[in-house]
C-alpha cells in the first residue's frame, strides 16, 4: 500500500488492510498499487453453473499467516471486503434468489460484516472500488444474514460452492476455521422455458425436431404439459412422424386425456419404421412392461419380415415361449443381415440362445 505524505496508508485505511496481507510485499508492509507486480493476495475465482446460470465469484485470498484472525484481523461488527485489495465480485448471468430473496442478473460488490454467531453478506451496486473502505450502505442491492459453521483449517481465504443441487448451491467462504455458506437458487425451469422459447424463434423452430424437443423437455420435468402439447402439435405440423405422435401421446396421457393418447399412439405405430417400432418394444419391456412388447416385436415382424432387427424381436418373442430352435433360426438370421457394426452385439445373444438362456432375462 503507498504511502500519503510519509504515513502508511494502511495506517489510514485502518483494519482491512491487515486482513489483504499476511505477510509483507515491501519491507515496509505495503502493497504495490501502481506498478503490475506479484501480490501476496493472490487473484483467484471460481464459477459454478446452476441450470443455466453461471454464478462467478472474483476475490483476492489472504493468507493466515499465524495471526488471529476473528475478531482481530478482521473486527466483529465491522464491514469487510470479504478478501483482500479490490472489491471482491460476484456476478450473476441470470436474475437469481440469495437466502431467498430475489437479486437481478448483474455484478455486485460482494462485502461482509462478521460476527460470531451471526454474518451479514452484502451484495453493492458498487463493485468497482478498493476494498471496503468507500462501501456506502446506500448503494446495498440486498443484505441477508447467514450463520457461519466451523470447518477445517484453511491457510488462504477461499470460495468454494457446496451443496449442489439442479437449481441451487451454497457458495461458502473459508478461511482459518470458519465457513460462511450462503445459498443461491435458481428458477431452472422457468429460466429454461424461456430460453426454449426463444431457441424456436430461431433455427431450432425451423423443423419438427425443435418443436418435439421441447416437448419432450416438459415433459421430462412434468412442467408446463399444455404448453408442450402445443409444442407437439407445431411438430407434427411441421413432419408427421412416429417420433412427434408418441411424444404427444405421452402428453395427453400425461394430462389425463387417455382415448386421445391410445388414439395417437396408435398413429405413432402405424408411421413406426421396423428400428423405431424395435426400440419403443425394448423400451417398454425394460419398464417392466410384460405383454405390450411381444405385440410389438411380433408387429414388427409381421411389417417388416425381412428386416435384421425385426428378427431380433422374434427371437425374443420364441426366447419368452421357451422355442429355442425358432429362436436361435431367427437370432442367425439377424446377425447374417445386420450392419457390421451391430454384429458384436448380437453374437452374445445367439451363444444365449443356443445355451436355452432366456434373452430377455437380465444376464
Amino acid at each position: 500500500m503507498r504511502k500519503i505524505y510519509g504515513v502508511s496508508f494502511c495506517l489510514l485505511v485502518g483494519f482491512g488492510c491487515l486482513a489483504g496481507s499476511a505477510s509483507a510485499q515491501f519491507k515496509n508492509g505495503s502493497q504495490p498499487t501502481e506498478l503490475n507486480l506479484p501480490r501476496v493476495s493472490q487473484r483467484a475465482s471460481v464459477t459454478q453453473r446452476i441450470g443455466l446460470t453461471d454464478v462467478t465469484i472474483v476475490y483476492h485470498a489472504p493468507l493466515v499467516g499465524g495471526r488471529p484472525i476473528w475478531d482481530k484481523q478482521v473486527p466483529y461488527g465491522k464491514v469487510w471486503r470479504a478478501g483482500a485489495n479490490e472489491n471482491t465480485t460476484i456476478s450473476f448471468s441470470d436474475g437469481v434468489s440469495v437466502e431467498g430473496h430475489p437479486l437481478p442478473a448483474g455484478t455486485y460488490g460482494l462485502h461482509t460484516i462478521p460476527g460470531a454467531d451471526q454474518w451479514t453478506i452484502i451484495f453493492s451496486k458498487n463493485s468497482t472500488s478498493w476494498g471496503s473502505f468507500s462501501y456506502d450502505e446506500k448503494e446495498d442491492a440486498l443484505r441477508v444474514n447467514v450463520k457461519p459453521q466451523p470447518a477445517e483449517m484453511r491457510e488462504a481465504l477461499t470460495y468454494t460452492f457446496q451443496e449442489i443441487k439442479p437449481d441451487s448451491a451454497a457458495a461458502t467462504l473459508q478461511w482459518e476455521k470458519v465457513a460462511v455458506p450462503f445459498h443461491i437458487s435458481v428458477d431452472v425451469k422457468g429460466q429454461v422455458l424461456q430460453t426454449v422459447k426463444n431457441q424456436l424463434r430461431n433455427v431450432g423452430g425451423f423443423t419438427w425436431a425443435g418443436y418435439d424437443e421441447a416437448a419432450n423437455w416438459c415433459l421430462d420435468n412434468n412442467y408446463e404439459l399444455q404448453q408442450a402439447l402445443k409444442w407437439s402439435d407445431q411438430s407434427i405440423q411441421s413432419e408427421e412422424r412416429f417420433d412427434n405422435l408418441e411424444t404427444k401421446s405421452r402428453v395427453l396421457d400425461a394430462l389425463g386425456r387417455k382415448d386421445e393418447a391410445a388414439a395417437t399412439l396408435a398413429r405413432a405405430i402405424d408411421k413406426a419404421d421396423a428400428i423405431q417400432l424395435y426400440v419403443y418394444a425394448r423400451g417398454l419391456q425394460r419398464q417392466g412392461q410384460q405383454d405390450k412388447p411381444f405385440e410389438l416385436y411380433k408387429l414388427d415382424g409381421k411389417k417388416y419380415p425381412n428386416h435384421w432387427i425385426s428378427h431380433v424381436g422374434m427371437a425374443r418373442v420364441y426366447s419368452k415361449t421357451g422355442d429355442f430352435t425358432n429362436a436361435v433360426k431367427e437370432m442367425k438370421l439377424s446377425i447374417d443381415g445386420a450392419p457390421d457394426q451391430q454384429k458384436p452385439f448380437l453374437a452374445p445373444l445367439l451363444k444365449r440362445l443356443e445355451a436355452k438362456d432366456d434373452i430377455n432375462k437380465q444376464s
